[in-house]
């Protein structure tokens, strides 16, 4: 079972920027390969974080708007948001233990 939203162009600002958890975005593509490598990393750290952070993904090819407004340049991408604003970055594949470490900065764990 996946513990990961899907995130658009339409439901972005709903269930991004106005949540009321801090969030993490995967920015990918099907034709990413990196991108399916990360895949599996961010569903355990959804579960992992399940309750304190919100985790999803955001298929850039369907939905070319945000990730404009927001600079991504390469993907796999992952933006963490807290009270509508970008605190954390990460581009390209990382371990789960230092995407963890970004997240627990944002949390204050």
């Amino acid at each position: 079972m996946s513990h990961e939203k899907k995130f658009t162009d339409g439901n972005f600002q709903t269930e991004v920027l106005s949540s009321p958890e801090p969030v993490m975005v995967d920015f990918w593509a099907e034709w990413c390969g990196p991108c399916r490598m990360l895949s599996p990393v961010v569903e355990k750290l959804a579960q992992a974080n399940q309750g304190k952070l919100v985790v999803g993904k955001f298929n850039v090819d369907e939905n070319p708007d945000v990730p404009q407004k927001y600079g991504i340049q390469g993907i796999p991408t992952l933006l963490i948001f807290k009270d509508g604003e970008e605190v954390n970055r990460i581009v390209g594949f990382q371990s789960q233990e230092s995407i963890q470490r970004a997240i627990d900065e944002v949390l204050g764990g």
